[in-house]
């Protein structure tokens, strides 16, 4: 018999009890990756933000590692990467078109999940409001493509496979034994994926916006199991965001409050907060960013608590915009982890429009 050890039986509880509580807001049913950078990942947020710019084409990245510290090789890491492009539709009108790449893997099961999306959207101009270069508009879209998930079952071990020796009291792994659960080996799946939603935005004069929009995702509820003969039929994902920009003085400074609330299936989420934009006329375009977000959902006893506390910077430029965030964990999560969460980068590249009509979008 090929035995391993692997922790003290101290720190082996430490580590399950950090999993449990990492992991059991999403055990019922397959949860969507997120950022909480919603600027840099429009098409994940709604489909109907799909070329919502004030430019002709839009290129956004981002990467998430989160609970790296703690977990190591197992924490959640993500890339995203969008390029959408919007055109005049005639009277006043626009669409956009777009293609959104994102992929996610965590655990030891090496579990990925790979997603590709294509995204349509028409933004109907419903009149100005009050002097030029204003004015609002409701925007309608929609996005499909297709997605994989996959996992080794082989890489994990079960209740079956773990024993602690009555003498040190050290746990110890034998993966030579049966698990007990009746699947074994790799998987993977390939799944069609349909989304659709609805926004209204605004400019409302310098320095004063709003945006507010519903999405629904996976309307098709996909079949997403990994294993062969199985079925977990994937959750609907519901999203309410919205948000704008106000002044704050006289001055350049502007406040961009947001929020945006989710559900799926058992679970839900709620991220808000706002950063404070401050540039000068004589910088040409460039603008600072700083701001404080908070993060909540169900906890283990399905009452809202806090997540996470989200502490952000950026650097705008005429055509790029740079945002670091970083997860500072609360709850029972920022407990064991002593607070530590992730880091997150954003980036966001517009290219200016060539035809003259006034293009008219809030600030994100």
């Amino acid at each position: 018999m090929t035995s391993t050890p692997i922790l003290q039986r101290n720190n082996f509880s430490f580590l399950i009890t950090f999993t449990l509580v990492l992991l059991m807001p999403s055990l019922a049913q397959t949860q969507d990756a997120r950022y909480s950078q919603i600027a840099a990942s429009p098409q994940l947020t709604n489909p109907a933000m799909t070329g919502l710019m004030n430019g002709q084409l839009r290129f956004t990245a981002n990467f998430r590692d989160l609970y790296s510290s703690p977990l190591g090789s197992e924490g959640l890491k993500s890339v995203g990467a969008g390029v959408e492009i919007r055109r005049k539709a005639g009277n006043g009108n626009f669409f956009g078109v777009g293609l959104q790449l994102q992929q996610d893997e965590a655990g030891t099961s090496d579990f990925k999940r790979n997603q590709g999306l294509i995204s349509f959207s028409y933004q109907q101009g419903l009149g100005r409001i009050a002097g030029r270069g204003t004015g609002h508009f409701l925007a309608g879209g929609v996005s499909a493509g297709v997605a994989t998930r996959g996992l080794d079952l082989n890489k994990l071990w079960f209740s079956n496979q773990y024993f602690v020796d009555n003498n040190t009291r050290d746990a110890y792994i034998d993966n030579s034994l049966p698990n007990g659960e009746g699947i074994s080996g790799a998987g993977n799946s390939l799944y069609p994926d349909v989304n659709a939603g609805l926004g209204w935005f605004a400019n409302l004069g310098e320095r004063r916006g709003a945006y507010f929009g519903v999405a629904a995702y996976h309307l098709n509820s996909p079949n997403v199991s990994p294993i062969s003969g199985n079925t977990d039929l994937l959750d609907q994902r519901y999203v309410v965001h919205g948000g704008g920009e106000l002044p704050l003085g006289s001055g350049d400074m502007s406040l961009l409050p947001a929020v945006r609330f989710m559900t799926q299936g058992p679970s839900y989420e709620a991220l808000f907060g706002a950063n404070i934009r401050y540039t000068e006329r004589n910088w040409r375009e460039v603008a600072l960013r700083a701001g404080l977000w908070a993060q909540m959902s169900n906890q283990l006893a399905d009452s809202p608590g806090l997540n996470a506390l989200i502490v952000s910077v950026g650097l705008e430029t005429e055509r790029i915009q740079f945002a670091l965030s970083y997860d500072i964990s609360a709850g029972g999560v920022g407990t064991i982890a002593n607070s530590r969460g992730g880091w997150e980068l954003g980036m966001i590249y517009t290219q200016p429009a060539k035809y003259r009509s006034k293009v008219i979008c809030p600030k994100f």
